[in-house]
């Protein structure tokens, strides 16, 4: 059988921890109904697809986090 992504190793250069979110706090702004949630796990910030939590997660540093909020807000992500 095919090894699924949340196993394989992270690329060459990955340099954030192997992070165990088994026992994470995940936090949703619409109470966990299918949207984005993050958690905050040893210093560094989860996010994961609601829908599909087995799926592979996104990990920032707190910059990085701060980084995405700051633009989030300026709507430097609006398509519109």
């Amino acid at each position: 059988m095919a090894e699924t992504t949340t196993h394989q190793r992270p690329p060459t250069g990955w340099d954030k921890p192997d992070l165990d979110l088994s026992g994470a706090q995940w936090q949703s702004s619409s109470g966990g109904l299918g949207d984005v949630q993050i958690a905050f796990v040893e210093g560094f910030i989860a996010m994961r697809n609601g829908t599909r939590p087995e799926s592979p997660s996104l990990i920032f540093t707190p910059a990085e986090w701060g980084a995405f909020v700051s633009g989030a807000r300026g709507g430097e992500f609006d398509l519109t």
